[in-house]
């Protein structure tokens, strides 16, 4: 039998060891981690502001929405605070959001519009 037979497997067992070693854990997910809902709800909020800025959106619309994005943010705190949002909750701030986002949309393209100063 041949030196190289004997200890190949050796080598290769022993090289799988340190790979594994080196290798850093993969993170657990934190179950009450929201990224995409939070990142949706900064840019309703920027779609907002920008509204406001061009004239698209009145002071009315602009009170109703931001009503709405702050019904929205107390929905996800809710679910956060047993430490995970289930699928259901997740499920529930996504429809919220979808008709903000409907909501954003129609009132910035409605026929009212503030008037620019000296018009």
């Amino acid at each position: 039998m041949h030196l190289r037979t004997l200890f190949a497997p050796a080598a290769l067992a022993m090289l799988a060891t340190i790979a594994s070693a080196q290798t850093p854990p993969t993170p657990t997910p934190n179950p009450a981690a929201t990224p995409g809902i939070d990142q949706r709800q900064a840019r309703q909020e920027q779609r907002i502001d920008q509204g406001v800025a061009s004239g698209q959106l009145t002071p009315r619309e602009t009170r109703r929405l931001t009503r709405e994005q702050g019904a929205i943010d107390k929905a996800e705190s809710k679910a956060k605070a047993d430490g995970t949002v289930n699928a259901q909750e997740r499920h529930k701030l996504h429809e919220m959001q979808n008709k903000a986002s409907r909501d954003i949309h129609r009132q910035k393209h409605d026929a009212q519009h503030v008037p620019k100063p000296g018009a």
